[in-house]
């Protein structure tokens, strides 16, 4: 399988405390007719640390439905419990997820050794496809290097990195120890053509919420060799994919999405709703690209 293309990192819509079904499948279809290539529900967007297990499943279940095999599925499994993630991730394979979104374990900080056995550990116990997600702003540590390169070639279903660690260099690093075939994406809007200039064959995206067939076409454009058709769209598309982290992410993306009346901005505590000061910064930002 694989993951070259745009993926977008879905926000979990809520309307009064509860998980806005509708909401939902309503956004899923707008990314498919915007041809993305897969959704990710249930990840860093999707709020997953505020989902209970029930919740969780519902919502992979429900992107799973309303995919209905139009395109992938890359269920947000991860956790900083190894047992949990199993759990979490078996289940996604049960409801027919596609992949598995694996985030380093946060908070407990193990070391890289402990974060091989983690992964290794989830891997042994699906078949389905695994994307390994180092964010180390978020987690406190990063996948290193070679314990990626260590996974990959212990465990065949462990295919492809979300790499979100702001580093050009480290996707150069990456690239050179690892096999052609395990895939690096973009976790960072902004950086999606620099780390695709070095190697990178896409991104999950949280810009295409809004704008999927823009994201989408700016990835093809490259993949095909349009550069210059790529960096068009990106220089027009940079300040959004600025302003969408002026405030913790899914709070800006939630906002703009309200703004054109697809779901309730709500979010769930300890994220609440933004400032006027950047409420206002991005709606300008959002009417100088239309929206």
């Amino acid at each position: 399988m694989s993951f070259a293309g745009t993926h977008t990192a879905l926000v979990t819509p809520f309307r009064d405390g509860k998980f806005d079904e509708a909401a939902f499948r309503s956004l899923v279809e707008e990314q498919i007719a915007g041809r993305i290539t897969g959704i990710v529900p249930v990840g860093t967007t999707g709020e997953s640390p505020t989902l209970d297990h029930s919740e969780h499943n519902a919502v992979i279940r429900a992107a799973v439905e309303a995919a209905a095999g139009r395109c992938l599925v890359i269920a947000g499994t991860g956790s900083n419990a190894t047992s949990e993630a199993i759990a979490l991730t078996a289940e996604a394979e049960r409801l027919g997820a596609d992949a598995a979104l694996l985030v380093a374990p946060y908070y407990n900080k193990p070391s890289q050794e402990g974060l091989y056995r983690h992964f290794r550990a989830i891997a042994g116990s699906v078949k389905i496809p695994i994307i390994l997600y180092s964010i180390p702003g978020r987690c406190g540590i990063e996948i290193g290097v070679e314990t990626v390169a260590r996974l990959a070639a212990d465990c065949p279903n462990i295919q492809a990195i979300k790499e979100a660690g702001g580093s050009v260099e480290r996707v150069n690093q990456l690239r050179a120890v690892l096999p052609p075939d395990f895939e690096i994406l973009s976790g960072d809007d902004s950086l999606t053509i620099p780390f695709l200039s070095v190697g990178a064959v896409g991104v999950i995206s949280v810009a295409s919420n809004l704008l999927p067939a823009e994201v989408a076409s700016m990835v093809s454009l490259w993949l095909s060799g349009d550069t210059a058709g790529a960096l068009a769209i990106h220089a027009r598309l940079y300040p959004l994919f600025k302003d969408l982290f002026i405030e913790p992410n899914p709070v800006p993306a939630k906002f703009a999405l309200s703004l054109q009346n697809k779901m309730s901005p709500e979010v769930r505590l300890p994220l609440c709703e933004m400032s006027p000061a950047n409420q206002s910064r991005l709606r300008q930002t959002l009417g100088s690209l239309g929206l």
